[in-house]
């Protein structure tokens, strides 16, 4: 009689075990958007009113304290005249900083990072996407742009400033942004998990680009985003605004519908990043 009830009762547990295992490895493999705060992530080219409209309501307004992060341009200095810091201010920001190193030692230091403790706002303008990774990945400063979420503030970039916003880096070799696998300069700043974002996807006709990424790197979602538009992110909800179109890369869709293995959203529509699925109609 003990035999026979201890063995239903191990195959229960086990079959628990086994589901809190494979729940377990789901839960490492969704894509997650941040828990808290936004994301504004601008495909280069253009900024249409929408957009800046958008960055400025999830920063509390135009007065908000915006730190501009030019690191990705090729400079080795930048001032307050910058083109990104210029761009805000014409846009009607009245509180806008500058925060610039390419050096990882000085971005770990207190008095660098000091700036962003009470920023409501980060923007990472364009260039080249390792430069923000070779200066910031490991230090105070990565720590840094994280809090400015977690204090539910809004982190925005266009161009490299977009793709360095996902986990995966795509177009990350100092040798040339063709390559779009590179190894040791693979990592983003992970603000959406599981993640790899292209950008000047359909201007530059990279529709096909994320394709070698996500069959070898199964459990991503890519994500291509046009120039002058943009995908809001808040939570696992991503919303296109501005001008053109967002591509959505999940490789579980060419095993089952083939040659299109991608979803196309137009401005207003809405993707659920952890459900991989189009969101219906507000």
């Amino acid at each position: 009689m003990k035999r026979r009830t201890f063995v239903p009762l191990l195959t229960a547990a086990l079959l628990v075990q086994g589901c809190a295992t494979l729940e377990r490895l789901v839960g490492q493999s969704a894509t997650l958007g941040p828990a808290k705060g936004s994301l504004i992530i601008v495909g280069g080219g253009g900024m249409p009113k929408v957009i800046f409209d958008r960055f400025f309501e999830a920063a509390g307004g135009r007065d908000a304290k915006i730190v501009v992060v030019p690191t990705a341009g090729s400079d080795a200095d930048y001032d307050e005249s910058t083109s990104s810091v210029k761009m805000f201010k014409r846009a009607g920001a009245t509180n806008v900083h500058l925060l610039h190193t390419h050096d990882p030692k000085v971005a770990d230091s207190d008095e660098f990072v000091a700036v962003l403790s009470d920023a409501k706002a980060v923007w990472f303008g364009g260039g080249r996407q390792w430069r923000l990774a070779d200066a910031y990945l490991g230090t105070k400063t990565e720590v840094a742009f994280h809090d400015v979420l977690k204090r539910c503030g809004v982190i925005g970039g266009s161009s490299a400033g977009a793709t360095i916003q996902a986990s995966y880096l795509v177009r990350g070799a100092p040798e040339g942004n063709h390559i779009m696998m590179a190894p040791g300069h693979e990592r983003g700043f992970g603000y959406i998990r599981n993640c790899a974002i292209d950008q000047h996807l359909l201007a530059r006709k990279r529709e096909n680009d994320m394709l070698p990424v996500i069959r070898k790197h199964t459990h991503l979602l890519g994500i291509g985003i046009d120039e002058s538009t943009a995908l809001f992110v808040r939570g696992n909800t991503a919303e296109v605004i501005g001008k053109s179109k967002v591509l959505f890369y999940d490789i579980a869709l060419e095993k089952t519908v083939g040659e299109k293995f991608y979803t196309t959203l137009d401005p207003g529509e809405r993707y659920d990043l952890k459900t991989r699925r189009k969101l219906p109609a507000k």
